[in-house]
């Protein structure tokens, strides 16, 4: 845990659980990770158009954000909602990283090597399925095609079943300095309902050895809505999560679309909270992890206030991509590996579904490029106005018109009149020079990013609920 006269830091935003209000507004929607969404994304856009986004992006000079998604996991876990390979054959791995090599060095010639990488993310299925020596030697790919920055921030997502001895220490030594850690519940009985079966102490031991191995930063992720959760069993886990002391804990909420997620048919609709009980989990986990110093970054989003998102959040610097929360705004992202989505300016671009095509694609040596869109100007100013909203809790109208050229009473009226509505219930506050959404609106914060949404009444069916 960082320590510090926290005394010093400025106040971060607040917020209020007020149920009646999340009762009425408790519907499905983007989670805003991009702007337009992946549902916008067509097969128009492929690999020219992704080697002329490239190409204009060297002209910008901005730095580089590299992920690699590494899907395989050992047992799959009912809930989850990811692209991923569930094999207990550790040598699945070794085919689909000497196609992600190749990818690596594809996509690096498209940029100049002039560019810094100050983001590195591996993210999953399960990036510690690889072996020690995987990792190493992915690493080392990385460094010799790209120029990773000194001061860069390495993160990586981990599974503590698959973090055995040296595992943590050696990611420290390949250069990861940031930690994610799945927890989802420590209840035994949830655990075997969602076929997650994971001891405390082999997770609390993977935080400890982050520590002494001198990450940054650990993060650690929780879900509620999950098989046999109550107010109470649930309230344990959060209680020793804050007695462990990441500086980050994310609370998902826990979306049962059976119909489109086969996993989540093992599990059964009547062991899952009442939707009451669900809302009176959130509201007893925001108070404990509040009462623990944690602030509200934002969606599911908690960090101690000396933590980098909550300094980027009151500095009016945070940003949000496929990731989540980040503190790298201005930087492009090349994103490796089957499914991931990455961003070039104007342009956002998505890889090949599976494992199948990926390989032919760079068996064939093309990029894994599939579909993406160019956005409009239109899609821009959108995009802007919903990222202020959900990384500030803000917008001043000035500064959107100084930077798009419009009258924003005028090209939004259409909006500004729903939002009347959400001022009179409480949600925001709107004013003659901006909007300020109230603390009992920022868990309601994607229910405001819709009004802006120019594409979500034909979309609508693609999303999980808010809350």
């Amino acid at each position: 845990m960082h320590t510090g006269d926290r005394a010093l830091i400025p106040e971060s935003p607040t917020v209020r659980f007020d149920a009646e209000l999340i009762r009425r507004y408790d519907r499905a929607g983007p989670r805003y990770t991009s702007y337009p969404t992946a549902v916008q994304f067509h097969e128009g856009f492929g690999e020219v158009e992704y080697r002329a986004a490239a190409a204009r992006s060297n002209t910008q000079g901005r730095a580089l954000s590299l992920y690699f998604h590494l899907p395989f996991c050992n047992t799959v876990c009912y809930y989850c909602a990811c692209n991923k390979i569930v094999t207990k054959d550790r040598s699945r791995a070794a085919p689909y990283l000497a196609r992600l090599h190749r990818e690596i060095a594809l996509q690096a010639r498209l940029f100049d090597a002039g560019r810094q990488v100050e983001q590195l993310h591996w993210g999953g299925g399960t990036p510690t399925f690889l072996s020690h020596a995987e990792m190493a030697a992915l690493m080392t790919a990385t460094r010799e095609h790209f120029a990773l920055a000194e001061d860069g921030e390495y993160s990586i997502e981990v599974d503590p079943r698959e973090a055995g001895p040296g595992t943590i220490e050696l990611l420290g030594e390949l250069g990861f300095n940031r930690l994610s850690l799945g927890v989802q519940d420590f209840d035994e009985r949830v655990q075997r309902a969602v076929n997650r079966i994971q001891g405390e102490a082999e997770t609390l031991g993977v935080i400890e050895r982050a520590r002494a191995s001198g990450f940054r930063s650990v993060s650690v992720d929780l879900i509620y809505g999950l098989p046999f959760q109550s107010v109470a069993n649930f309230a344990a886990t959060v209680d020793r999560i804050v007695a462990a002391g990441p500086d980050r804990v994310s609370v998902f909420n826990y979306a049962h679309l059976p119909e489109r997620f086969k996993p989540q048919r093992r599990i059964a609709a009547e062991d899952l909270p009442s939707p009451a009980e669900k809302l009176a989990i959130l509201e007893d986990t925001i108070g404990r992890l509040t009462a623990a110093g944690y602030v509200y970054i934002g969606m599911d989003h908690f960090a101690r206030p000396d933590d980098e998102l909550a300094v980027a959040q009151r500095a009016g610097t945070l940003y949000r991509n496929f990731q989540g929360y980040s503190t790298h705004a201005e930087c492009d992202l090349v994103a490796m590996g089957v499914t991931a989505i990455g961003s070039l300016g104007d342009v956002y671009a998505q890889n090949v579904r599976t494992e199948a095509e990926y390989f032919a694609r760079l068996d064939d040596d093309r990029l894994a490029v599939f579909r993406g869109v160019v956005l409009s100007e239109d899609d821009r100013l959108r995009r802007a106005v919903i990222s202020a909203l959900i990384c500030r809790f803000r917008l001043d109208f000035a500064t959107v018109e100084a930077e798009y050229g419009i009258v924003f009473r005028d090209y939004f009226a259409a909006e500004l009149a729903v939002l009347a509505g959400m001022r009179e219930d409480g949600l925001l506050d709107l004013t003659a020079v901006g909007i300020e959404v109230t603390s009992a609106g920022r868990l309601l914060i994607r229910n405001i990013c819709m009004v802006f949404d120019a594409y979500l009444t034909a979309a609508r069916a693609a999303y999980s609920r808010a809350i």
